[in-house]
């Protein structure tokens, strides 16, 4: 982890100051928070200083609508969509064993990254 540029170490550290229990999102489950956390903070020791080098940005990554949180996909980062681990980060797409997500998708409008959303209260 001591090789993370200081986004991705600091993407890091908001994602870990999120707990694990409670899901950020109303509709998203803890359940399927804990493994989205899980598998957020796994990506980013994995591939995190290669996101940032290739442009990655906390909204592109975590991101969710800034009422509706996970529940507006559309408006979701590709890490917030995918509850399963990343194989790899390419400038373009996010590998993942069964899905890609990518980047850039037409129309796209990013949220907010989930900390931030989880700070002004969650859409609650």
């Amino acid at each position: 982890m001591s090789n993370l540029s200081a986004a991705a170490a600091s993407w890091r550290d908001q994602i870990e100051r999120l707990s694990e229990h409670a899901s950020p999102c109303r509709y998203l489950t803890p359940t399927r928070w804990a493994a989205m956390r899980a598998n957020a903070l796994a990506f980013i020791d994995q591939h995190g200083a290669e996101a940032h080098r290739l442009g990655w940005t906390a909204e592109q990554l975590f991101g969710v609508h800034p009422e509706h949180g996970s529940l507006r996909v559309d408006y979701c980062g590709v890490l917030m969509v995918v509850s399963e681990p990343a194989k790899g980060v390419e400038a373009q797409r996010i590998l993942f064993e069964r899905l890609t997500g990518y980047r850039y998708k037409v129309g796209q409008v990013w949220g907010m990254p989930v900390w931030e959303f989880a700070k002004k209260g969650g859409g609650r």
